[in-house]
């Protein structure tokens, strides 16, 4: 669980409500011809901008910024990795045909497995890179999804604003007519901008993150695969790969 994502998406929430509450109350917020308008009309502008695959998958992202599913735990890679080159130094790198056999790790099965089939360099390097940029593609365009949630979400509560004022003009001469109508337009235009700025835009954002994450860690594994792969000395490849962290990440398992 992503304790930012928990405390700033409830934190969010809760100030608003807090702050309604203080006010007229919660009650007078709650329009079912907004959430028509803007919540359902937004997710139904995004079933046309979206291909029905993307957006069976739309709850199931969300979630990867509450709940990621991968994790990448970089201290431990690396010292994974500086292992591997040990034994693989020591004792050829088929001896490393039982640990790419059991590697959890997909990506890094993947490598290890060609490296010990004998595979070229260029070739392993080649496909592992064209693995991590469909990867890539396929998170951004996941991530898109909600920023174009938030800018159709605001579109949806302009329209609903629209609708309000033309119901008002409508009722000039009915003035109990007149206040309902223009809560559905200002209801509108706050549902719209919470969305956007509450769930659309942060939950882009943090997938961006993760997305940036898995990167790292796949782009360590392709350099700790072809230094394993040329037989480099261990200490050197736990230096290349120490390298991509900040300073204050450098520790050597080494010292």
């Amino acid at each position: 669980m992503d304790l930012a994502s928990v405390i700033g998406l409830v934190g969010a929430l809760g100030l608003i409500i807090a702050a309604m509450a203080m006010g007229v109350g919660v009650g007078p917020y709650i329009d079912g011809q907004s959430v028509l308008i803007v919540v359902l009309g937004s997710l139904m502008t995004l079933f046309i901008s979206n291909k029905m695959e993307m957006m069976t998958k739309f709850a199931k992202v969300f979630m990867i910024a509450i709940k990621p599913s991968y994790q990448p735990n970089y201290e431990e890679l690396i010292k994974k990795l500086v292992d591997y080159a040990t034994q693989a130094r020591r004792d050829g790198i088929l001896s490393l045909e039982q640990a790419a056999a059991n590697e959890e790790d997909e990506f890094l099965k993947k490598g290890l497995s060609m490296a010990v089939d004998g595979n070229e360099p260029d070739t392993i390097r080649e496909l592992l890179e064209i693995d991590l940029e469909q990867m890539d593609a396929r998170h951004k365009k996941m991530a898109a999804i909600f920023d174009n949630w938030a800018g159709l979400a605001g579109a949806m509560g302009m329209i609903g604003t629209l609708v309000g004022l033309v119901a008002m003009l409508l009722n000039m001469s009915d003035p109990s007519a007149i206040g309902p109508a223009m809560a559905v337009a200002l209801l509108t235009t706050l549902y719209g901008a919470m969305i956007g700025n509450i769930f659309g835009t942060p939950v882009a954002n943090k997938l961006a993150l993760r997305n940036d994450d898995e990167i790292l860690a796949k782009t360590m594994i392709i350099e700790g695969i072809m230094s394993i792969q040329a037989g480099d000395n261990p200490r050197t490849l736990e230096a290349k790969l120490l390298s991509f962290l900040p300073p204050a990440q450098r520790k050597s398992q080494f010292e």
